[in-house]
């Protein structure tokens, strides 16, 4: 999918550039991080904050779990040489079990945060688009090129549009341009 994005983006810009040359059209093309747009607006603080919180909780969980998996195992260590065979094997499994659903415990919480993540940033995203294509726009950009899905690994300050559209979107959240996000 990302390369299709990259040849999606490849294409339209040598497309531009040919109807450019014919045509006597100027094209202006811009360029913006939205990750770090989304890290450093308000709102992206605030949900990068939520994020934390719910990891660092998800986080004491798992270590806590983790700690009994370890103390049970140095335990059967320990009790391996005095324990009949079929009363070790039992507690063998059974720490084989516990250990597995430590880490589907552990991908389920990982699966959530990112379902969190995506949650929290879709609504910044969606209101930061609206400001690209108000500043396309007004300031008569042909197009707008998110930095790093596009593959683009270096751009003039000029063109670089992030830190406009950071001052634009927390300008706007002062003004009560839309809801936190949550």
């Amino acid at each position: 999918m990302r390369f299709c994005r990259i040849v999606t983006i490849a294409l339209a810009t040598v497309i531009l550039a040919g109807s450019a040359s014919t045509v006597d059209a100027q094209v202006k093309i811009g360029v913006v991080d939205l990750q770090r747009a989304i890290n450093e607006t308000e709102d992206g603080r605030q949900a990068k904050r939520r994020l934390k919180k719910v990891f660092d909780e998800r986080q004491k969980s798992l270590n806590v779990k983790q700690e009994s998996l370890k103390a049970q195992k140095e335990s059967l260590e320990r009790q391996q040489d005095v324990l009949n065979q079929d009363a070790f094997k039992k507690k063998v499994e059974k720490y084989q079990t516990d250990l597995m659903d430590l880490q589907n415990e552990y991908v389920q919480y990982q699966q959530e945060l990112s379902t969190k993540e995506a949650e929290l940033t879709q609504k910044i995203l969606e209101k930061m688009q609206a400001i690209l294509r108000r500043i396309g726009q007004t300031d008569g950009y042909t197009i707008i090129i998110e930095a790093n899905e596009g593959g683009v690994v270096w751009v003039p300050g000029n063109l670089d549009l992030t830190d406009v559209l950071i001052q634009r979107y927390n300008k706007q959240a002062k003004q009560g341009g839309g809801k936190k996000a949550k």
